[in-house]
């Protein structure tokens, strides 16, 4: 279905909360082939569900990044960390695409930087499944962290992106009910502080990067400082970036050459 739905739905969106009723009806009726599947759609976005997963698709740096239930949806602060990732990339050069989730970040990299040597991992089912569609071409592997990576790439790789889990526990209660009840807590939970993944991703880094090889990975503002010590306790060189405008802060760690 194409046409422009009825303001029925659109009311139904609205009175459930949707701020951008009339485009989500626009895009539930695109994504609808039949009546009933677009009353089905609309019936579960009202109950709560995330649109993308909805439509199958998240709207990511110019690309549609495919998705579905369970999977963590792309944020668009992420842009920040994957548009660095791109820029830091080179073709042939090895990168990895660490906490994957559907493999955004992944997915811009090949864009922009064809012939790339694409890795990526992610410890959902969901997730590397979703990744291996958006990553046509890439190894894409399922496991915690860089346990499941061939022990090759020790030493080589260019680049590694990471966009772990860095919610404090407590904070995911006062998380929006699409991401705390529809997405993996794995995929949230970042540990007391938050920082649970960034110590254990700290703590193995220098070992997969290449000599001059960056490191970067997304933390809120006040995480950040902290993130950065872990990765110069580890003998890495390190700063904190930020983008005020999509409110997003990274943290890059470089191995010494």
């Amino acid at each position: 279905m194409t046409e422009n739905p009825d303001a029925a739905i659109v009311a139904r969106l609205r009175a459930a909360g949707c701020v951008f009723a009339e485009d989500e009806a626009r895009l539930l009726a695109e994504a609808a082939e039949t009546p009933e599947e677009l009353d089905a759609l609309v019936a579960r976005r009202v109950a709560g569900e995330p649109l993308e997963p909805l439509l199958g698709f998240a709207e990511f740096c110019g690309l549609r990044i495919h998705v579905e239930p369970g999977v963590f949806v792309p944020r668009q602060r992420t842009a920040m960390l994957a548009e660095h990732a791109a820029a830091l990339a080179e073709p042939g050069m090895p990168v990895l695409d660490l906490c994957c989730g559907a493999g955004a970040i992944g997915a811009v990299v090949a864009a922009r930087v064809p012939g790339a040597e694409l890795y990526a991992a992610d410890i959902e089912p969901v997730a590397v499944r979703c990744a291996a569609i958006n990553l046509p071409g890439a190894g894409v592997f399922q496991g915690d962290l860089f346990d499941p990576l061939p022990a090759a790439l020790r030493g080589r790789l260019g680049v590694i992106a990471v966009n772990a889990p860095y919610v404090p526990t407590e904070a995911i209660a006062l998380m929006p009910p699409e991401a705390r009840l529809h997405e993996p807590a794995v995929a949230l939970d970042g540990g007391a502080d938050g920082l649970d993944i960034h110590r254990r991703v700290a703590a193995e880094a220098a070992h997969w990067l290449a000599p001059g090889g960056v490191l970067l990975i997304e933390a809120s503002e006040e995480q950040a400082p902290v993130s950065a010590a872990l990765f110069a306790a580890a003998g890495m060189a390190v700063r904190v970036e930020s983008d005020d405008e999509r409110g997003a802060t990274l943290v890059r760690a470089e191995r010494p050459r």
